[in-house]
This record gives C-alpha cells, sequence and structure tokens, in this order.
C-alpha cells in the first residue's frame, strides 16, 4: 500500500495549492480528483485580484487570462452609481501602461485550475484524475483512504487527509463534520456568457432586491467582446428561481438597451455558500479546506482569494507538522484553523456578521440602502477587507 505524508481530496484552488505548498517543502503528496476534465463545470465567474495571485506565489499568464480588471462600478436598484476605477485614484500605479499593473484579472476557470494543478504537480504532487475518494478508516494513526479509480478498487495510506470537495463536503460528513448549509444561507447562482456588450475594465455590480433578492447582478467583462451576464439569489427570498430573475433583469432593468443585442453563447450555474465559515475544520487525521470549510466571502460570495490564501496557510502548516512527528489528532490539527483565523478568519465571521444585519433587515428600501453601501464601502481603496 502506497504511502502519503497528505492525500488531498479535490484539485480545485484550494486543494491545489496545498498540494502545491506542501510538496514543496518536501512532503509526499497524493492529489485526488473525481471529475475527468478540471474546472468544470464552472460555477463561478472567475474574478480574482492580483494581490491574491502575487502573495499566493502564482505567476500571471496568458493561458489562464481572459480580461484584465481596474475597478468597480457599483449600482443601486435604480441604476445610480459609483465608479471605483483604479486607474483614476491611483494612476501611478494602475493603468496598461509601462511600468503600471492591474487590479485583478478576470480567468478562465478551466485553464486556471490546470495550471495550478501543473504548480502542483512541478512541485512534486502526485495527481489522479478520474479518482473518487470512497472514505477512509483509522488505522494504526494513519488514515487508508479507499478510491474508487476508473474501474479499480485501490487504498493509500496516509497521515492526514485535505477535504477540498467543496460544499457540503462529502470528506467532512466522513468525519462527522456538519457540513451541510441553510437553504437560506445558498445563493443560486446563474450566469449567460454573450457577446456584443461593450466593457471597459471594470467589474459592474448591481445591487437590488427588485433584481436580485439577497444576493446582486453582475457584468463581467471577459474580452474578445465577450461578457458574464449573471446574479445570485437566495431561494427563500423569492417565489421565482434564478433563471426568471436572470431573464427579468435582462429585459427590464436599466440596463435592457444596453443587452438587447446580446447573444447567449454559453450558461452556467451553482451553488455558492453565504454562510459563516465552519466552526470546525479538522478532525482527527483530517481537514477542510477552501469551499468545504466555507472559505468564501459572504458578502461578495468570491472564493478563488479566499481557497489560494486558505490553500497556502494549510500547506504551510502541514508542512511544519508532519515534519515534527506529531500524532495527527484533532487536536493538534486544530492548530491550523487558529492560523487560518488569525490571518483571514477572523475578517469572514465580520463580513458575515455584516451581511446578516443587512438582510435581517424587513424594509426593502432600508436593506437595498445598506446593500448598496456596503459593497461600495467595501470596493473603495480604504476598505479594511482588501485582502478577503
Amino acid at each position: 500500500m502506497e504511502q502519503y505524508d497528505i492525500v488531498v481530496i479535490g484539485s480545485g484552488p484550494a486543494g491545489a495549492t496545498t498540494a502545491r505548498f506542501a510538496s514543496a517543502q518536501g512532503l509526499k503528496v497524493l492529489m485526488l480528483d473525481k471529475h475527468q476534465e478540471l474546472g468544470a463545470p464552472v460555477q463561478c465567474s472567475g474574478a480574482v485580484s492580483s494581490h491574491a495571485l502575487e502573495d499566493n506565489e502564482v505567476p500571471i499568464s496568458d493561458e489562464f487570462v481572459e480580461e484584465v480588471i481596474y475597478g468597480f462600478q457599483i449600482y443601486n436598484e435604480d441604476g445610480d452609481s459609483s465608479r471605483i476605477d483604479y486607474r483614476e485614484l491611483k494612476p501611478d500605479l494602475y493603468g496598461a501602461g509601462p511600468g503600471k499593473k492591474a487590479l485583478g484579472y478576470v480567468v478562465f476557470r478551466r485553464r486556471f485550475d490546470r495550471y495550478l494543478m501543473t504548480l502542483a504537480e512541478k512541485a512534486g504532487s502526485s495527481i489522479m484524475l478520474k479518482a473518487e475518494a470512497i472514505g477512509f478508516e483509522k488505522q494504526n494513526g494513519d488514515a487508508i483512504v479507499h478510491i474508487k479509480y476508473f474501474n479499480e478498487d485501490i487504498h493509500v495510506r496516509t497521515k492526514v487527509i485535505v477535504g477540498a470537495d467543496g460544499l457540503q463536503s462529502q470528506v467532512g460528513k466522513w468525519a462527522g463534520m456538519k457540513t451541510h448549509i441553510n437553504f437560506n444561507e445558498l445563493a443560486s447562482c446563474l450566469q449567460f456568457v454573450v457577446d456584443g456588450i461593450a466593457a471597459d475594465g471594470l467589474l459592474e455590480i448591481i445591487t437590488g432586491h427588485e433584481w436580485a433578492p439577497g444576493g446582486y447582478a453582475w457584468v463581467f467583462p471577459k474580452g474578445h467582446g465577450y461578457a458574464e451576464i449573471g446574479l445570485g439569489v437566495i431561494c427563500s427570498m423569492t417565489p421565482h428561481n434564478a433563471q426568471w430573475h436572470l431573464d427579468h433583469f435582462i429585459k427590464n432593468s436599466f440596463f435592457k438597451e444596453r443587452f438587447r443585442n446580446a447573444r447567449i453563447l454559453e450558461v452556467q450555474g451553482g451553488g455558492v455558500p453565504l454562510s459563516h465559515p465552519l466552526k470546525t475544520q479538522y478532525a482527527d487525521n483530517l481537514i477542510l479546506v477552501g469551499d468545504a470549510a466555507r472559505h468564501v466571502n459572504p458578502i461578495t460570495g468570491g472564493g478563488i482569494h479566499t481557497a489560494l490564501n486558505a490553500g497556502k496557510i494549510a500547506g504551510n502548516y502541514l508542512a511544519e507538522f508532519i515534519q515534527s512527528g506529531k500524532p495527527a489528532t484533532a487536536e493538534n490539527l486544530s492548530v491550523q484553523q487558529d492560523r487560518w483565523m488569525a490571518a483571514m478568519g477572523k475578517k469572514m465571521w465580520e463580513l458575515y456578521e455584516i451581511k446578516s444585519g443587512i438582510f435581517k433587515t424587513a424594509n426593502i428600501p432600508s436593506r437595498n440602502a445598506a446593500l448598496y453601501k456596503t459593497m461600495t464601502e467595501y470596493f473603495s481603496p480604504g476598505s479594511p477587507f482588501k485582502k478577503i
């Protein structure tokens, strides 16, 4: 039976980053993914800040960048807006000219996830696709992971399992963690990839109960004349599904003339947690990272940045932990969550409290005003949440 220091289940941004940083420090790492194609199906808009990539040592590459982003345009329900363009706010730093940089990027998720996996592989990780982890058992302080690999049943031994298997993690359930999410904190998201939409390097965010109850709508550029038009809604706050709201937004909002000639080229969607992080993200021989631990920004629903950060923290901690020779008990592995809390968890809990306060407001105009103000402040240069 093959022996590994860690087995990472799930090869999205959190899993691949955990594997990369652990492997780079000498650990023997196996990464598993049940899919045959990374980054599929696409369930997010793909926006990520440049400092998220820099902080987590992901080189900027044309392989995955679809569009360069320089700022935001935040709209209220009636179309009034606040423009936060860093080319105007900090022209000496941001822009397309020599010596200037981007604020962020819209990435092609399939290529981005493949790129992250390649970085992990180059660092020394072993990769198995079409490999579904179906359970584990404890044995002499280790974990035996049972895997269905194509039509073959195989088993590997490891010190620590890293659950990076997404929302409502099955890996977490194996360990008895309560990974289910409340219906009223799960956003149903749908977006269309369209052509014929002019853009100017800004992420456009549209707030208001009329367009997206419990969430917001967006228009994100993808380059080459393409754009993403989407929204997320909380189903308990509306009698209609996400498709009804997206059709309503496209046909009836203040953008309706802008959208009139857009052609739908692709439909993407999925569930996004807008909840607090899991209170316990570890067990004997096991930790959770990324969406599996609800490392998702509860205000924006953004998960790439938080997944990369969580993966780096986990990979560095596990390298230190495995080399210490300590047993992989829940108590010992809890240190990883402590480090994550200090680095970003406390801010995410603070954002959750802000979000909860907004949507507990019964008066819809007051709620709309609070969300528009919060979004505008969140993306401003003085925001305390820039790293989240």
